[in-house]
This record gives structure tokens, sequence and C-alpha cells, in this order.
């Protein structure tokens, strides 16, 4: 049997390091919205993104490579120059906003609240892969697949709090492997049979279940971000896995 877990909350990601990953793949939430933007990003070209924890580490790839494209949030706004040492970040963390930007080749470091500190806490893992509502089918096929010997689902989380979107995307993934598979050989623990049952109680209203998590108050209270979050609710836009390698970028597979 291949075990299938789920991490709830951000306070857990702290227990990866300690944990034996090597035969563990890891698929990462963050619905709303770092690994949402991350795979609109690829899907209009981009060649590679870098997800990096803190401004700084951002901004000290810019100066090493002018040609690097930056984006991220700090409490869901685009980081400011003020706040990257004079240097303007050309993007946020908002999925429409990269829809039609030029990013053909481009290479991208991006640095958010929860979302990228999330894929850095999976490195050791023996895959880890960027996932939300948008790809689910194409994610669920790379995870169906006789090197996978485990599997662990990681919601981002908002702030410092479990993030209800993320479980919901973490239940969806469960139900499509449990679907999927020839003969589904997965066991579930505790927090995954968590994740699946919020998802099987609201697949039919998923967008007002949604609508109803803190982050998406959040967001829909603010004018220009508001419409962020039926765009992070459109299944399987992309039919592409995204991966971060060992090298540190996310490309697209």
């Amino acid at each position: 049997m291949i075990p299938i877990d789920v991490l709830l909350s951000p306070a857990e990601q702290e227990t990866l390091r300690h944990r034996e990953l090597s035969r563990t793949a890891c698929a990462v939430f963050d619905v709303l919205r770092a690994t949402t933007t991350m795979l609109e990003m690829l899907a209009r070209g981009a060649a590679a993104i870098r997800p990096v924890s803190e401004i700084a580490e951002a901004v000290a790839l810019r100066r090493a490579d002018p040609d690097l494209l930056l984006a991220g949030e700090r409490h869901g706004l685009r980081i400011a120059a003020a706040d990257a040492d004079g240097i303007p970040f050309d993007f946020g963390n908002s999925p429409r906003e990269v829809r039609t930007a030029a990013l053909a080749g481009r290479h991208l470091a991006m640095t958010t609240t929860n979302g990228t500190r999330a894929l850095q806490a999976c490195f050791g893992a023996q895959s880890v892969w960027v996932t939300a509502f948008t790809n689910l089918a194409a994610t669920s096929r790379v995870l169906i697949h006789p090197s996978v010997q485990g599997l662990l689902l990681v919601c981002s989380g908002t702030g410092a709090n479990p993030a209800y979107e993320d479980i919901l995307g973490a239940g969806a993934l469960i139900d499509r492997l449990l679907t999927e598979a020839a003969a589904p050989p997965f066991e579930l623990s505790d927090t995954a049979q968590v994740a699946l049952d919020a998802f099987r109680a609201h697949r039919g209203e998923l967008a007002t279940a949604i609508r109803a998590a803190a982050n998406a108050r959040r967001l829909l209270s603010i004018p220009d971000l508001a419409a962020d979050v039926p765009a992070c609710l459109d299944t399987d836009r992309h039919d592409f896995a995204a991966q971060l390698h060992p090298d540190g970028w996310v490309r697209r597979i």
C-alpha cells in the first residue's frame, strides 16, 4: 500500500527537515495564490521559476541576472521597491496579472508569504510538485507511477494558520488518485481522510465553500484582487505538471 499523508498547517512544515522523504513525492498547494500563479507563468511560456523565502534572496538573484523577472507579495500585495532595496517587482502574486504577460523563455524569482516557503521545505523529497486546482489531472497522472512509494500533500496555509482552500485542494487530488488508479493501492492517514471528506462534502459547491475561507474573504474584500478567487478555481485549466527540481527551479513537465 502507498501511504498518503497531508500536512494541514504551516507549523507542521518544520517537521519535514527531520522526516525521511527520499522515497516520497510531495505535492504542494497554495491555491490562493502562489502555486496557481506559478502554473499560469509556466503556461505563458516561462522557462523556470525560482521560489525563495525572503525578499532579499529575490533581489540578490536579480542583481546577479538583470534579465531575471521578480514576482511576489507581502500581505497579499505586490512587493514595493521601497521594501526591496529600491528594486521594483515586475509582478505580484496574481494568476490574472500574468495571463497576458510576455514570459516566453523568461526566468523568474518568486517570494510569497507561504507558498514559496512550503516548496522549499520539501527539498530532499523524491520529487516536489507545484499543485493547484488548475492542474489536478496532470498532477495525479505523474503521481500514479511505480516509482512513487509515498505521497505527502503539503497545504501551505495562510500566515501561521491552515488554509481551507488548500485542504480542499489536497482532498480533490486524493479523490482523483483514488478514482484514476487502476487498482487504488493507497492507504490514507487521518489527515488525508479529513481532506478527502472535506472535498467530497463540498464538491458540488466548491466555489461557495472556498469563498467562505479566511484567505478568500480577504481577497474578495480587495477590489483589485477579488477576481483572483474564481480564477484559482478554474479546474484543469492546464494540462501539465510542474516540478521543483533539485537545482531549485520549477519547470513545466
